[in-house]
């Protein structure tokens, strides 16, 4: 028997329930498959679309408040519209869950489809603006032909990829990646050593012990983050900065000189470190939520309240759009994930697992396994 998820589904029924009395969700579930029997005949009978894959998993949320229960509902369908619709208004015949007396109103059909046409439409001019920027000139010709000059110099210097004068040089340059080590190199900086990421290894004492370091980060959180590091393991003497929001390996020669040009000594006197602390409340929300997803294949935005600002499919993270306090989704936290957190500003990311490279400077990733 075939099931239909929202990867399939063309349509979702979304649904308000008011019941005069304390149920569970299992008892809303019984009742619309009960309720519902026979009603529009076996072709639209509930039960029997489930088992042919046309309809899918039940999304069901309950909220008690003074003896009553309020619940919402969604239910995904691979019906055509006219069907969908009988079925949507079938649901609003329902008057008894359990015991109680309810009042079932469906407040709306979405069009699933309509975010895969947006997302075609927005993907398409990325491509094309791609096939746009791919087609070179002269000038990108000869840049890319010194580029390719300047990489023969690099070497390795202790293991860490290198400019070709760090090794005779007692100053030198440390930046966050190869290509910053590549950028000064055009730019005639020969003396850069790249730490190879945001972590700075420990090697790197060993040869603070030998030169005088000036640490030349990007111009963001991830560069405080990375000079944090330093000064624990390096010590290095001065810093320079990229302008705010530029990265060391896209600065122009002018960029790059003013910059080590107006280098500044680090300063080793820091307010105490505050460890991060997650919330009990948090860790409960966070738990409840990663719960109720579990098998929906569906990621949720919350506010700090833990309400939920906005709902998607997995498949459609990137289509998130309002800022939020934390992303819940059923599924692996990967890179596009965390890129996605990042533009939502949010402070928190919780998925079922992690994906064991992806790291992030500005949101807190966590797993099912952590709450």
């Amino acid at each position: 028997m075939g099931k239909t998820s929202q990867k399939s589904a063309k349509y979702m029924i979304n649904a308000t329930i008011e019941i005069a009395g304390v149920v569970e969700k299992s008892d809303i579930v019984g009742a619309i498959f009960g309720q519902t029997e026979g009603l529009l005949g076996d072709q639209l009978d509930l039960r029997e679309l489930k088992d042919r894959g046309k309809i899918g998993r039940m999304n069901v949320e309950i909220e008690e408040k003074d003896g009553s229960t309020e619940a919402s509902f969604e239910l995904p369908t691979s019906l055509d519209a006219t069907e969908t619709a009988l079925l949507a208004a079938s649901l609003e015949t329902i008057e008894k869950i359990g015991p109680s007396n309810a009042d079932l109103t469906v407040d709306s059909i979405e069009d699933l489809r309509v975010s895969k046409r947006d997302y075609i439409v927005k993907r398409s001019k990325q491509l094309l603006q791609d096939i746009e920027r791919e087609t070179p000139d002269k000038k990108e010709l000869m840049n890319d032909i010194k580029q390719e000059v300047r990489k023969e110099e690099l070497t390795e210097y202790h293991s860490f990829i290198a400019g070709p004068d760090v090794e005779w040089d007692d100053s030198i340059v440390i930046v966050e990646g190869k290509a910053d080590v590549v950028n000064l190199l055009e730019k005639g900086v020969k003396n850069a050593l790249a730490i190879g990421g945001t972590s700075v290894p420990s090697q790197i004492q060993r040869i603070a012990e030998e030169k005088e370091i000036t640490a030349f980060l990007d111009g963001d959180r991830g560069g405080d983050l990375i000079l944090k590091e330093l000064k624990e393991k390096a010590e290095p003497e001065y810093v320079a900065r990229a302008p705010e929001g530029k990265e060391v390996e896209e600065l122009s020669k002018r960029e790059v000189h003013s910059a080590l040009r107006d280098r500044e000594p680090v300063k080793y006197t820091e307010e105490p470190e505050v460890e991060q602390q997650i919330a009990d409340e948090d860790i409960e929300t966070f738990s409840g939520k990663i719960s109720e997803l579990t098998g929906t294949r569906a990621v949720n935005t919350l506010d700090e309240e833990g309400e939920v600002v906005e709902k998607r499919p997995v498949s459609a993270i990137s289509e998130l759009e309002k800022k939020c306090y934390a992303v819940v989704m059923d599924g692996e936290v990967d890179e596009k994930a965390v890129e996605t957190a990042e533009q939502l500003e949010a402070d928190y990311i919780v998925g079922k697992s992690r994906n064991e490279t992806v790291s992030s400077s500005e949101v807190f990733i966590m797993t099912k396994d952590d709450l």
